[in-house]
């Protein structure tokens, strides 16, 4: 697995401090984040791919700072968003998957290749040539997945991504992330998800609080909001 450093971490906006004194190493496979909205727990996520710089500290993903080589952190990891009409720039399904191949050096024939199998394997082939934003909420939250998916990405964040959905999509989408082979970071507050996470993080009014496994974290997560 990818090795994310972020020692030292933290964010300020103007005089508001948003993220303080974080300092974890990421390396398994799938690490839950979890916290009250303003908690800053976001924030720390797109810190992972360089959506956001640390004002504080630095952050680094197998040795490539954020900061510095951004665009190549980028290739490395790959960010879902909570609303998918975010992400989806492109007229119909297809064409929005194959949006993020662009500047890749890939073939035309490469390229049809790559966008053909993440469609099928999330169930979009039917929909290649239908316009995006007419697709369901929990269409659209694929698409943003295998937009992002067709990359190949080491590393892949998602925040929120079950939020806006119904219980079947949200557990769809769930389905999805527990049979992906890339290292996940999910930000969520559908606390099931994180069944059979190897780590949580809680974050708390711009603070790490607590770090360990579900079993340890999600209970003191729900006690903290109580």
């Amino acid at each position: 697995m990818p090795v994310i450093e972020a020692p030292g971490v933290g964010h300020r906006y103007v005089d508001r401090v948003v993220l303080a004194g974080v300092d974890v190493r990421l390396e398994e496979r799938r690490v839950g984040i979890v916290g009250a909205n303003g908690s800053g727990k976001s924030t720390f996520a797109r810190m992972l791919n360089g959506l956001v710089l640390p004002t504080d500290g630095w952050v680094s993903v197998d040795g490539l700072d954020t900061r510095r080589e951004g665009r190549a952190v980028r290739r490395r990891v790959g960010f879902c968003f909570t609303d998918p009409d975010a992400q989806i720039v492109m007229p119909t399904v297809a064409e929005d998957v194959a949006f993020g191949l662009r500047r890749r050096g890939l073939s035309r024939a490469e390229v049809r290749e790559r966008v053909d199998r993440v469609l099928a394997a999330h169930d979009l082939a039917g929909h290649a040539d239908h316009p995006a934003h007419l697709l369901s909420g929990g269409q659209k939250q694929l698409l943003a997945l295998a937009s992002v998916l067709v990359t190949e990405p080491d590393v892949l964040v998602m925040d929120e991504p079950t939020t806006l959905l119904d219980l079947r999509n949200a557990q769809r989408v769930s389905r999805v992330v527990e049979a992906l082979p890339q290292q996940v970071v999910l930000v969520t507050h559908h606390l099931d998800l994180l069944d059979g996470f190897d780590r949580v993080l809680v974050f708390d009014e711009g603070r790490l609080v607590l770090d360990d496994v579900p079993d340890v974290a999600v209970p003191y997560y729900r006690k903290l909001m109580a």
